[in-house]
């Protein structure tokens, strides 16, 4: 196949033989030279424009993207300070535990309670339903030993209230309890029960305990309580009288001088009165009476109760 060229310049034809094969490789390769500048030119024409005028749409979501990734560092960052919170409030816990524990173990060692009474040692028992699917709390996290801790201090304040309560109502017993000497010095010189009337020789009962001193020794209650009565009484002289409550009541007889008013509270050891010999008395002593519901028991038995 023959393709013919003319020349308008020269006036002139040539023939180009296709089935030559130099002559088709020449014509391919032009060919593909020319649609290879197409392309080239196509892509960096498109390239320009792109670099020129980016999407929008790409640039919101490269921005989103950034936003969400400091928003996660922010999130991670305030789980840490809330985990390093917990930490710190868990060691704090722990150790106002401790402290409850040892002041448990003092207390009761104070109170001198029996053994297993009050178990400042071991942690509280505890129950409850079983989870959904059985599923087991997981152990060892910050959450379950704040729980442990907890349950524990609440325990341990039970156990403070209750051990509290009793130790306060001991106190209180011992307080309005008759107990102890109703004078700083001075011996027994009479006791309770029968024996012969000082002034006519005749036998007769004695209500109460005589100590015998000096005149102007103190006198001091032996429980605490409100003074019923103080002044002239016939046969007791001066004298103070105390209600402790729980039925117990206590007189102070042949004083030289009251040193409390009807109405006072007086505590247990306080001075209210001054020995004397006025009343019924031979000489300076101090007749002291407990009385039970109203009734006269033997003094002697709470004088020796003395701690």
């Amino acid at each position: 196949m023959n393709i013919i060229v003319l020349s308008k310049r020269h006036g002139k034809s040539s023939q180009i033989n296709l089935d030559r094969p130099s002559v088709i490789l020449s014509m391919a390769v032009l060919v593909l030279s020319v649609f290879g500048l197409v392309f080239t030119g196509g892509y960096w024409l498109a390239q320009g424009k792109i670099s020129e005028t980016p999407d929008p749409r790409l640039a919101a979501f490269r921005a989103e993207i950034q936003t969400q990734e400091e928003q996660v560092l922010q999130a991670k960052q305030n789980a840490q300070d809330q985990i390093n919170a917990l930490a710190a409030r868990l060691g704090q816990m722990q150790a106002h535990v401790l402290r409850l524990d040892a002041l448990g173990r003092r207390l009761t060692q104070m109170a001198e309670l029996e053994d297993g009474e009050f178990n400042f040692d071991i942690t509280p028992a505890q129950g409850g339903r079983a989870l959904k699917n059985e599923q087991k709390a997981v152990q060892g996290t910050i959450e379950t030993q704040l729980d442990g801790l907890i349950a524990q201090i609440n325990d341990r304040e039970s156990q403070l209230r209750a051990l509290e309560n009793l130790m306060i109502n001991r106190h209180l017993n011992e307080q309005v309890m008759p107990e102890g000497r109703p004078v700083t010095s001075g011996y027994i010189s009479s006791y309770f029960g029968n024996r012969a009337d000082p002034f006519t020789g005749k036998t007769a009962r004695h209500k109460g305990v005589d100590f015998a001193g000096r005149e102007g020794n103190e006198i001091l209650a032996v429980a605490a309580g409100v003074v019923t009565w103080s002044g002239d009484r016939f046969g007791f002289g001066t004298m103070v009288e105390i209600n402790h409550g729980n039925g117990y009541v206590t007189r102070y007889a042949h004083n030289k001088e009251n040193l409390v008013a009807v109405g006072d509270k007086v505590e247990k050891g306080q001075r209210i009165a001054l020995m004397g010999s006025t009343g019924r008395a031979t000489g300076p002593n101090l007749h002291f009476e407990v009385l039970r519901d109203g009734k006269v028991v033997d003094p002697l038995k709470h004088i020796q109760k003395t701690r």
